[in-house]
Protein backbone atom coordinates (compact mmCIF):
# COMPACT_ATOMS: atom_id res chain seq x y z
CA UNK A 1 0.00 0.00 0.00
CA UNK A 2 1.37 3.86 -0.94
CA UNK A 3 0.58 6.54 1.00
CA UNK A 4 1.58 10.19 0.57
CA UNK A 5 0.98 10.59 4.45
CA UNK A 6 4.74 11.23 6.36
CA UNK A 7 5.08 10.97 9.90
CA UNK A 8 7.18 13.96 10.96
CA UNK A 9 7.36 16.28 13.70
CA UNK A 10 4.45 18.80 14.59
CA UNK A 11 2.52 20.28 16.06
CA UNK A 12 0.41 18.34 13.87
CA UNK A 13 -3.14 19.09 15.49
CA UNK A 14 -4.57 18.25 18.78
CA UNK A 15 -6.02 14.49 17.67
CA UNK A 16 -3.13 13.37 15.28
CA UNK A 17 -4.61 10.12 13.44
CA UNK A 18 -2.94 6.91 13.64
CA UNK A 19 -0.34 6.65 11.15
CA UNK A 20 -1.04 3.23 10.70
CA UNK A 21 -4.68 4.40 9.67
CA UNK A 22 -2.95 6.56 6.96
CA UNK A 23 -1.56 3.76 5.76
CA UNK A 24 2.04 2.99 7.11
CA UNK A 25 2.81 0.03 7.75
CA UNK A 26 5.57 -1.51 9.80
CA UNK A 27 9.11 -2.54 8.49
CA UNK A 28 9.65 -6.19 7.94
CA UNK A 29 13.28 -7.92 9.84
CA UNK A 30 15.96 -6.16 9.00
CA UNK A 31 14.44 -3.27 8.10
CA UNK A 32 13.81 0.36 10.03
CA UNK A 33 11.20 3.26 8.73
CA UNK A 34 12.05 6.91 8.27
CA UNK A 35 8.94 9.44 8.38
CA UNK A 36 6.71 6.08 7.31
CA UNK A 37 9.34 4.73 4.54
CA UNK A 38 10.75 1.72 4.67
CA UNK A 39 14.77 1.79 4.79
CA UNK A 40 17.27 -0.80 5.82
CA UNK A 41 17.98 -1.16 9.54
CA UNK A 42 21.61 0.70 8.71
CA UNK A 43 20.34 3.46 7.31
CA UNK A 44 17.36 4.11 10.31
CA UNK A 45 20.45 3.37 12.72
CA UNK A 46 22.77 6.03 11.45
CA UNK A 47 19.82 8.59 10.95
CA UNK A 48 19.26 8.09 14.58
CA UNK A 49 22.45 8.86 15.48
CA UNK A 50 22.70 11.81 13.05
CA UNK A 51 19.26 13.20 15.01
CA UNK A 52 20.83 13.10 18.12
CA UNK A 53 23.79 14.78 16.96
CA UNK A 54 22.18 17.73 15.92
CA UNK A 55 19.68 17.81 18.79
CA UNK A 56 19.93 20.99 21.33
CA UNK A 57 18.63 18.08 23.79
CA UNK A 58 18.82 14.76 22.51
CA UNK A 59 17.06 12.37 25.32
CA UNK A 60 16.43 8.54 25.89
CA UNK A 61 13.44 7.52 27.57
CA UNK A 62 13.59 3.97 29.06
CA UNK A 63 10.93 2.46 30.06
CA UNK A 64 9.86 -0.44 32.65
CA UNK A 65 11.23 -3.34 29.95
CA UNK A 66 14.65 -2.35 30.65
CA UNK A 67 14.04 -0.50 34.06
CA UNK A 68 13.08 -3.29 36.24
CA UNK A 69 16.09 -6.25 35.87
CA UNK A 70 13.15 -8.90 35.24
CA UNK A 71 15.60 -11.18 33.52
CA UNK A 72 18.87 -11.14 32.14
CA UNK A 73 18.21 -9.74 28.69
CA UNK A 74 16.71 -6.33 30.20
CA UNK A 75 20.04 -6.13 32.28
CA UNK A 76 22.04 -6.35 29.06
CA UNK A 77 19.77 -3.55 27.60
CA UNK A 78 19.85 -1.49 30.68
CA UNK A 79 23.50 -1.55 30.47
CA UNK A 80 23.67 -1.11 26.45
CA UNK A 81 21.23 2.03 26.82
CA UNK A 82 23.77 3.45 29.71
CA UNK A 83 26.29 3.09 27.01
CA UNK A 84 24.63 5.04 24.70
CA UNK A 85 24.08 7.29 26.57
CA UNK A 86 27.14 8.34 27.97
CA UNK A 87 28.69 7.89 24.19
CA UNK A 88 25.92 10.98 23.16
CA UNK A 89 27.36 12.90 26.25
CA UNK A 90 30.50 12.44 25.03
CA UNK A 91 29.92 13.18 21.22
CA UNK A 92 27.64 15.97 21.48
CA UNK A 93 29.12 19.58 21.34
CA UNK A 94 28.83 21.96 24.73
CA UNK A 95 26.64 23.57 23.61
CA UNK A 96 24.45 20.85 23.66
CA UNK A 97 22.83 19.03 26.81
CA UNK A 98 21.64 14.75 26.57
CA UNK A 99 19.27 13.74 29.35
CA UNK A 100 18.10 10.57 30.37
CA UNK A 101 14.54 10.44 31.43
CA UNK A 102 13.26 6.99 32.72
CA UNK A 103 9.65 5.81 32.30
CA UNK A 104 9.07 3.30 35.30
CA UNK A 105 5.90 2.72 34.95
CA UNK A 106 2.68 3.90 33.40
CA UNK A 107 0.39 4.85 36.28
CA UNK A 108 -0.96 8.36 36.02
CA UNK A 109 1.06 10.56 37.98
CA UNK A 110 -1.83 12.88 39.71
CA UNK A 111 -2.59 15.98 40.31
CA UNK A 112 0.95 17.01 39.04
CA UNK A 113 4.03 15.17 37.94
CA UNK A 114 7.29 16.22 37.83
CA UNK A 115 8.65 16.55 34.08
CA UNK A 116 12.51 17.07 35.07
CA UNK A 117 12.63 13.59 36.53
CA UNK A 118 10.19 11.07 34.67
CA UNK A 119 8.42 10.86 31.94
CA UNK A 120 4.20 10.51 32.07
CA UNK A 121 2.85 8.75 29.41
CA UNK A 122 -0.36 10.23 29.58
CA UNK A 123 1.74 13.92 29.75
CA UNK A 124 4.57 13.46 27.56
CA UNK A 125 4.14 16.40 26.13
CA UNK A 126 4.99 18.38 29.52
CA UNK A 127 8.52 16.60 29.90
CA UNK A 128 9.03 17.43 26.09
CA UNK A 129 7.78 20.93 26.50
CA UNK A 130 9.61 21.91 30.24
CA UNK A 131 13.11 20.03 29.42
CA UNK A 132 13.07 22.01 25.61
CA UNK A 133 13.56 18.45 24.24
CA UNK A 134 13.81 18.51 20.62
CA UNK A 135 15.17 15.05 19.19
CA UNK A 136 13.85 11.53 21.81
CA UNK A 137 13.73 8.13 21.70
CA UNK A 138 11.89 5.49 23.11
CA UNK A 139 13.04 2.22 24.43
CA UNK A 140 11.89 -1.03 26.13
CA UNK A 141 8.27 0.78 26.68
CA UNK A 142 4.98 -1.75 26.16
CA UNK A 143 3.91 -0.81 22.80
CA UNK A 144 0.09 0.36 23.80
CA UNK A 145 2.12 2.95 25.77
CA UNK A 146 4.25 3.69 23.55
CA UNK A 147 1.99 4.87 20.28
CA UNK A 148 -0.06 6.75 23.09
CA UNK A 149 3.23 8.74 23.80
CA UNK A 150 4.58 8.76 20.81
CA UNK A 151 0.66 10.76 19.33
CA UNK A 152 0.30 13.12 22.21
CA UNK A 153 4.32 14.10 21.74
CA UNK A 154 3.49 14.44 17.78
CA UNK A 155 0.08 16.22 17.81
CA UNK A 156 1.67 18.93 20.39
CA UNK A 157 5.29 19.09 20.00
CA UNK A 158 7.99 20.04 17.44
CA UNK A 159 10.11 17.30 18.95
CA UNK A 160 11.61 14.31 16.99
CA UNK A 161 10.88 11.20 18.05
CA UNK A 162 13.10 7.71 17.69
CA UNK A 163 11.37 3.42 18.60
CA UNK A 164 13.41 1.30 19.02
CA UNK A 165 10.77 -1.16 19.39
CA UNK A 166 11.62 -5.29 20.51
CA UNK A 167 8.68 -6.31 18.80
CA UNK A 168 7.75 -5.36 15.32
CA UNK A 169 8.35 -0.88 15.38
CA UNK A 170 6.20 1.67 15.96
CA UNK A 171 4.13 3.51 12.92
CA UNK A 172 3.51 6.75 15.40
CA UNK A 173 6.95 7.50 15.61
CA UNK A 174 9.34 9.44 12.79
CA UNK A 175 12.11 6.94 12.95
CA UNK A 176 11.87 3.62 14.29
CA UNK A 177 14.15 -0.19 14.22
CA UNK A 178 12.35 -3.65 14.94
CA UNK A 179 13.81 -5.99 17.08
CA UNK A 180 15.83 -3.77 19.49
CA UNK A 181 18.42 -5.85 21.33
CA UNK A 182 21.61 -4.69 23.21
CA UNK A 183 23.55 -5.53 20.38
CA UNK A 184 21.34 -3.15 18.33
CA UNK A 185 21.61 -0.22 20.91
CA UNK A 186 25.58 -0.53 20.50
CA UNK A 187 25.29 -0.58 16.95
CA UNK A 188 23.76 2.91 17.43
CA UNK A 189 25.98 3.56 19.55
CA UNK A 190 28.67 3.11 17.29
CA UNK A 191 26.95 5.14 14.78
CA UNK A 192 27.03 8.02 17.10
CA UNK A 193 30.96 7.66 17.34
CA UNK A 194 31.20 7.42 13.90
CA UNK A 195 29.61 10.72 13.29
CA UNK A 196 30.98 12.79 15.79
CA UNK A 197 32.64 15.76 14.44
CA UNK A 198 30.30 15.20 10.82
CA UNK A 199 26.92 16.83 11.62
CA UNK A 200 26.70 20.14 12.84
CA UNK A 201 25.41 20.77 16.13
CA UNK A 202 22.13 23.42 15.96
CA UNK A 203 22.82 27.12 16.29
CA UNK A 204 22.84 28.57 19.55
CA UNK A 205 20.56 31.35 18.86
CA UNK A 206 17.82 28.94 17.35
CA UNK A 207 14.58 28.84 18.87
Amino acid sequence: MTTSYRVMPGPEHFLPPSAASMGIRLPDPGQGHIHGSIVSEEEALEEAARRFLSAKVPTIFPGPLVLWAWNDKAAKKAKAIRHLYETIKECVHSSQHAMLIPMPDYRPKYPKINPEIEINPNHPNLTIWHNKIDACMFVGVHCHQANLSLKIIRGGTTCYTIAMCAQAGHEDAMLSVRDATADKIIRLADWVKKLKGSVAPPAEHSA
